[in-house]
């Protein structure tokens, strides 16, 4: 019983951190635009703006929820909710070394939940009843769902090395050596599909202001738009997270482990500041006909290698 009460309380401070992590990379990401486009970002509310993530997150959830007259409402309520969950709910199998959920198939986790956060999209895009929503929501669908399956293979590759699901156990093969030098191909290949997997730029087809007004987020107002928001953001620090333990030397106790996620967040955001939007078909084009069978390749060559190690050494 105890045990329960310190995971359930881990947990706790494991999301209320992640929720405020967020909300200074929303802060960090507008004063970051505001220099690229040669500006001042947010700096009245506190100290350099400090408190703006604060002033605004109060702002939208305390904003009047409008909602569509001909909306499903139960399932146009809940989407964003389940959204925001999933992506939370994705932090679980970050490695803890008290009580926590370090478990051994960790990365089968992340893979299977990250899948579920397709439909909270299609459902939030769909139950609106709006052509717009409904558009963005099934090019947001079509692009998560084309790079999950290079996600994957590329994650297979690195599990062949590694020969287990456990993510702490990428910290003991970067012991000595990182895997980006030995797979560099492979971790730009995950770094591009990570950034089309949180649907950021160059590759934020479901925001195509001009023939789509916002994407699937069209109709949402207040806390929804706020919850998506945040599911948004919580995958791009997660996702900079795992990149940091599968080729960037996985020690999650040294504060250098930190700086590495806080150095790949700020390239989510210069990536949105400096590329221009992709065209769709090359998006698709890249996911099937570039990523694909490179990622397949290179599975096939990791998978006889370590068959190949493991015939000699046994």
């Amino acid at each position: 019983m105890v045990d329960l009460i310190l995971m359930f309380l881990s947990s706790l401070i494991l999301i209320i951190c992640v929720l405020v992590g967020v909300a200074f990379l929303t802060l960090l990401e507008r004063k970051v635009l505001g220099y690229i486009q040669i500006r001042k970002g947010p700096n009245k509310l506190g100290f350099l703006g400090l408190l703006q993530p604060f002033s605004d997150g109060i702002k939208l959830f305390t904003k009047e929820q409008t909602y569509p007259f001909m909306s499903n409402f139960n399932l146009y309520y809940f989407s964003p909710v389940v959204n925001l969950f999933l992506s939370l709910l994705l932090w679980m199998c970050i490695p803890f070394f008290t009580v926590h959920f370090s478990f051994s198939l960790s990365l089968l986790f992340f893979l299977s939940v990250s899948s579920l956060g397709v439909y909270a999209i299609m459902l939030a895009g769909w139950s609106s009843n709006s052509n717009y929503a409904l558009l963005g929501s099934l090019r947001s669908v079509a692009q998560t769902i084309s790079y999950e399956v290079s996600l994957s293979l590329i994650l297979l590759s690195f599990l062949f090395l590694v020969l287990s699901l456990n993510i702490l156990d990428f910290m003991k093969f970067q012991e000595y050596l990182w895997f980006i030098f030995m797979l560099f191909p492979l971790s730009l290949m995950w770094l591009v599909s990570s950034l089309a997997e949180t649907n950021r730029t160059p590759f934020d087809f479901a925001e195509g202001e001009s023939e789509l007004v916002s994407g699937f987020n069209v109709e949402y107002s207040s806390g929804g738009f706020a919850m998506i928001f945040l599911a948004e953001y919580s995958n791009i620090l997660f996702m900079s997270a795992i990149c940091c333990m599968m080729f960037l030397g996985a020690n999650v106790l040294s504060f250098l482990f930190f700086l590495k996620v806080g150095c790949l967040s700020f390239f989510w955001i210069w990536a949105r500041g400096t590329l221009p939007r992709f065209r769709y078909d090359k998006l698709m084009y890249l996911a099937w006909k570039g990523y694909l069978p490179i990622s397949l390749n290179y599975l096939i060559f990791f998978f006889s290698l370590s068959l190949l190690l493991f015939t000699y050494f046994v």
